[in-house]
């Protein structure tokens, strides 16, 4: 059964659920679908103050992942689902997992109860491939394999790469580092990475909602073999006014002394983005994605290389005060 609402014009629309709409890519996402013609209802604690959503309307749920009553409602009828929502950073193994995995089981059991014949669109992350290297990455990946366990083809899975664009606290850093005469390489020569915009993601993400297919696929920009760290930075560098800037290898006793640093903090309850187990995720050498696994549904393409998308990005962050004006 497909559901219908009326927009203001008396106009019959679909109706997608989306959680974790404040973070990154939740607020982008929430203002493509509205683009898109979906009618979108949002899972969310109180409600939002967002700019970016002044023309999207959305519909609020009151409640969290650990509420059973608040996903059914959130559900009910939906043609879609999109669950964004997610830990990226937590001081206790636990933490990641009862989020990324637990939240994932209560919203896929929802689904069963609620929305029987509802899609669901499952963002996790390319750090699942490899969940030996970290909680995160092990906990992301439990919550796949729950996911497709329960609802089997009615979930999809997505896999973002790094993700940066406008809004982005978490890359902020590498345009910061960006900015000094010398800049430190925190992984190894060898390694490479696929990145993507944010604006490319969910531009993906909402044409994979037209026709989910069950699978697991991963994104990325135009470069799915990805990115040396080099050259990465010297995108960033050259996106800040800094093509001068000189990079080198950061010693390895260097990363590890931080990330100890951030294991400490971890003990006292602080949730540190760095520390033992993120270094293992930066260290790894292969975060690329094999054209195989590259989604891209037919008439998408995305629009940002990796210098445009550097300076978008930057743009903002100094329009918003995050970084100097040059």
């Amino acid at each position: 059964m497909i559901s219908r609402w009326l927009n203001h014009e008396g106009v019959n629309v679909k109706v997608v659920a989306v959680t974790g709409a404040t973070g990154f890519v939740g607020r982008h996402l929430v203002a493509a679908l509205a683009r898109a013609g979906w009618q979108v209802r949002l899972l969310m604690r109180r409600d939002p103050v967002v700019a970016e959503w002044r023309d999207a309307q959305p519909q609020i749920v009151a409640g969290d992942l650990r509420d059973a009553a608040a996903l059914e409602a959130l559900v009910e009828g939906v043609d879609r689902v999109v669950h964004v929502a997610g830990l990226i950073k937590a001081a206790r193994r636990e933490s990641f997992f009862s989020v990324n995995t637990g939240g994932s089981v209560k919203l896929a059991e929802a689904l069963q109860r609620r929305a029987p014949d509802a899609q669901l669109l499952h963002v996790s992350t390319l750090a699942a491939r490899e969940p030996q290297l970290s909680d995160y990455a092990a906990s992301k990946r439990a919550g796949e394999d729950a996911v497709r366990r329960i609802l089997g083809a009615r979930a999809t899975v997505i896999r973002p790469p790094a993700v940066y664009g406008p809004g982005d606290p978490e890359s902020l850093l590498f345009f910061k580092l960006a900015r000094g005469s010398s800049v430190p390489l925190a992984g190894p020569p060898a390694a490479r990475a696929a990145l993507i915009h944010v604006a490319d993601l969910v531009s993906l993400m909402v044409m994979m909602l037209e026709s989910p297919d069950g699978g697991v696929w991963s994104a990325a920009d135009e470069r799915p073999a990805g990115y040396t760290w080099r050259e990465v930075f010297t995108a960033a560098a050259a996106a800040v006014g800094n093509p001068d800037a000189k990079l080198y290898d950061a010693p390895l006793p260097l990363l590890r002394a931080i990330a100890l640093a951030g294991d400490v903090g971890k003990l006292l309850g602080s949730a540190n983005m760095l520390n033992s187990l993120k270094l293992r995720e930066l260290r790894h050498t292969d975060w690329s994605v094999p054209v195989a696994q590259w989604a891209r549904p037919a008439g998408w393409s995305p629009t940002f290389d990796l210098a445009r998308g550097f300076a978008d990005a930057v743009a903002w962050y100094r329009e918003a005060g995050w970084l100097p004006r040059p």
